[in-house]
């Protein structure tokens, strides 16, 4: 137990906040940070901001930000907890309501993009370590933001529909409804998630 979620340097978090000692002081204090990452991502899944050519949630962008501020392991922790809040059918995610959450929202249309949050996390997480260079970060999110969109997509094409005992929508119909209105929006939130990290490191190493 007491080298669960560890969340030390070189993560941002774990450079942020202050140094405590002992193991399970550690671990209740990154279940908090777990906690209260996901109830962020709970907000950030029910606020839609106007946008070209639809509406954007919150949601990719709290996902990569959290992998960002507390790495891979304890990043991916966060939104695990997140899913598991709607699976226990808590009305977590952005469809819910008037969609029932549960067990089945999984197989639904944006199960997919859920399995991709988690990966998407990982590798924030890994991308944004504190001697990550600005190529590594960037590249580092954009395949992030690639992953996660790859799992929702072919989760749409095929995997939801099979589900449901139909035949699948196709890659034309997947990409037209589920990926191709939200690149835009995604690679502004990828852009700010890199600056804030770049930020937040630099003002760290002044604070020394």
């Amino acid at each position: 137990m007491a080298d669960m979620l560890p969340l030390q340097a070189p993560t941002l978090a774990g450079a942020a906040l202050p140094a405590i000692s002992g193991p399970r002081a550690a671990l209740l204090r990154n279940v908090a940070i777990a906690v209260a990452g996901s109830l962020l991502l709970v907000l950030a899944a029910k606020i839609k901001v106007p946008f070209w050519p639809v509406p954007m949630t919150l949601q990719t962008l709290a996902v990569l930000a959290l992998g960002a501020a507390y790495g891979s392991r304890l990043g991916v922790a966060t939104v695990a907890l997140y899913i598991a809040y709607g699976l226990a059918g808590l009305p977590v995610f952005t469809n819910t309501p008037p969609v029932a959450a549960g067990p089945l929202y999984l197989v639904g249309p944006t199960g997919g993009f859920l399995v991709g949050f988690v990966a998407a996390a990982a590798i924030a997480g890994w991308a944004a370590a504190r001697d990550a260079s600005l190529p590594r970060l960037i590249g580092g999110l954009v395949a992030a933001e690639t992953v996660m969109m790859l799992l929702g997509f072919g989760w749409l094409a095929f995997g939801a529909q099979m589900a449901a005992g139909t035949t699948g929508v196709g890659f034309a119909k997947a990409f037209a409804y589920g990926v191709q209105p939200f690149i835009i929006g995604d690679l502004v939130k990828l852009a700010l998630v890199a600056c804030l990290a770049r930020a937040g490191w630099s003002l760290l190493q002044r604070r020394g």
